[in-house]
């Protein structure tokens, strides 16, 4: 009973305090306004009420505009009293320059990246701050507003916090563009061939940063628990557990394709592309249903990823290009791939032929452009060996066989078109005048199809079209020097090269009288390249 009345009467003092301040307000009010009508009653008339009404709400207006904070008032600690809401803003915004170079160390795992305050875009937050501390002790119900005053009279003051944060999209966009540097790629349970056998090699966790939680995270902690100086942020990461069992894996014992090509033709260059890009493939495991992309395999063609200056095709012509010879690694693992009847998914003919494999059983790929990708259509993993020995390259496909043992395939290729070379003739300004070099020889064009034959104990079951190719023709390419060529000697060049016959162009470079065709036996057509191939 003696708690409730003590209640009762805390209850009716700060009524009556209440009530108090109300009435101080309403007499102050209403003593302005008596004194205001005292004044102006002789010189003012009932009809021009509404003019004045309409400048007081002018007046209100300039006075929130020039209004000024009270005595004893700071923002983060920064004394701004007297002064208006515009100047006390200048503070507020001092306050966000000073985060700018404030380092946040934002950490996925055992990886992390140093970001600034200007690289996850701060802002502040209560922008309102400085109205606020103006407003002070004229804002709130009467019993706040009375603390206020006597919190000012007492010289206790008051000190506005500015509330930074950071923008969300600000910083979502440097996550994703540091993504590369936070996560952790998972690395899958995988096998090693050592001495013609597998061993088990356990994977490792993958840690991945989520972009729009861990931005979330920033901005809460920036908002709510950040104390202003260089601190750490432990990012949103989801786990991925590497897969491939150890049972998985051990199913992986069976040759299911193989194939080999001759580079030992090559030059020293080609050879370390070819040998480079075939280690780069060694020891692919590809899971079921997952696809394997030669190209991602095996890019980017620089200096710095092991590769050389090499013949490449390129728009018809034999060009020097780095990884030049890599389609040689792409075609001989094409063709232990379609022996173990993975899926194609993705394969391309060269622009003109190559020598290294039959026609239609290549596979060209050129950076950006062209890829050769398969996928695993089989219920178990399956495990890419390649090497390179005595000039040869080697790729073998292992998994495990469920095919008929009475069973086996063969690809056979079929040229079903022919298309001669032609001649080009052009000028090159760096040659001397009466010079004539060939650049480069001539490539037959052909079309080709490459069959599959299923035979089951020696006989033949089926014989279907597996795919279809077509090679254009590569011209003989010669470069007429033109420096120094006198305009009539390059009218008689001329009116040769439009017979389009090479004896008639020596004769007219030579000055001699151009000689009567004859015809000439073919010449022996030049080893085309066998380097990547650009579309044409």
């Amino acid at each position: 009973m003696n708690i409730l009345r003590k209640d009762i009467l805390i209850i009716l003092s700060i009524v009556a305090l209440a009530v108090a301040l109300v009435g101080v307000d309403s007499i102050a009010a209403n003593s302005s306004t008596n004194s205001s009508s005292n004044t102006s009653f002789n010189s003012t008339s009932n009809a021009s009420s509404s003019d004045s009404k309409d400048k007081k709400d002018s007046s209100a207006n300039e006075d929130s505009d020039e209004k000024t904070i009270p005595e004893g008032i700071t923002i983060e600690g920064q004394d701004v009293s007297g002064q208006t809401v515009e100047k006390a803003q200048k503070t507020v915004e001092s306050t966000l320059g000073n985060t700018k170079g404030t380092v946040f160390k934002l950490v996925a795992g055992e990886k992390s990246v140093d970001a600034t305050g200007k690289d996850l875009d701060l802002c502040i937050k209560n922008e309102d701050v400085a109205e606020r501390a103006a407003n002070y002790g004229n804002e709130g119900n009467p019993l706040y507003r009375f603390k206020a005053h006597k919190d000012v009279e007492s010289g206790r003051g008051k000190d506005f916090k500015v509330s930074l944060t950071a923008k969300n999209a600000s910083v979502a966009k440097y996550l994703e563009k540091n993504k590369s540097s936070l996560d952790t790629r998972v690395v899958n349970n995988g096998l090693k061939r050592v001495d013609g056998n597998f061993q088990y090699v356990p994977g490792t966790q993958g840690k991945i940063v989520d972009v729009n939680q861990s931005a979330d995270k920033i901005a809460d902690f920036i908002s709510k628990g950040w104390d202003g100086n260089n601190s750490q942020i432990d990012l949103v990461v989801e786990t991925k557990d590497p897969i491939g069992s150890q049972e998985e894996l051990q199913s992986v014992h069976d040759k299911l394709g193989t194939y080999n090509t001759d580079f030992s033709s090559s030059a020293a260059g080609r050879a370390k592309n070819v040998r480079n890009g075939c280690e780069k493939i060694n020891g692919s495991i590809i899971y079921p249903g997952e696809t394997f992309s030669v190209t991602e395999a095996v890019t980017p063609f620089t200096a710095e990823n092991g590769y050389e200056l090499a013949g490449s095709y390129e728009n018809g012509t034999t060009v020097e290009t780095y990884g030049g010879g890599i389609c040689q690694v792409s075609s001989t693992l094409y063709n232990a791939v379609i022996r173990a009847e993975l899926e194609i998914v993705q394969r391309n003919n060269h622009s003109m032929i190559v020598s290294y494999v039959p026609k239609s059983a290549d596979a060209a790929i050129a950076e950006g452009i062209l890829d050769f990708k398969f996928k695993n259509n089989q219920s178990t993993p399956i495990y890419i060996e390649g090497y390179c020995e005595g000039g040869k390259i080697y790729f073998s496909v292992y998994g495990k066989e469920t095919r008929d043992p009475n069973r086996t395939i063969d690809f056979v290729s079929e040229e079903t078109s022919k298309t001669d070379p032609g001649i080009t003739f052009k000028y090159d300004s760096t040659k001397p005048a009466g010079t004539m070099t060939k650049e480069q020889g001539p490539h037959t064009g052909y079309t080709a199809r490459l069959w599959k034959v299923v035979s089951v104990n020696g006989q033949e079951q089926s014989r279907n079209v597996f795919n279809n190719s077509t090679y254009k023709p590569g011209n003989t390419i010669y470069a007429i020097g033109s420096a120094g060529l006198a305009p009539d000697a390059k009218a008689r060049i001329d009116a040769a090269i439009a017979t389009n016959d090479e004896g008639a162009v020596r004769a007219a470079i030579s000055g001699a009288p151009a000689p009567t065709p004859t015809p000439e036996p073919a010449a022996p057509e030049a080893a085309p390249a066998e380097g990547e191939a650009a579309p044409q």
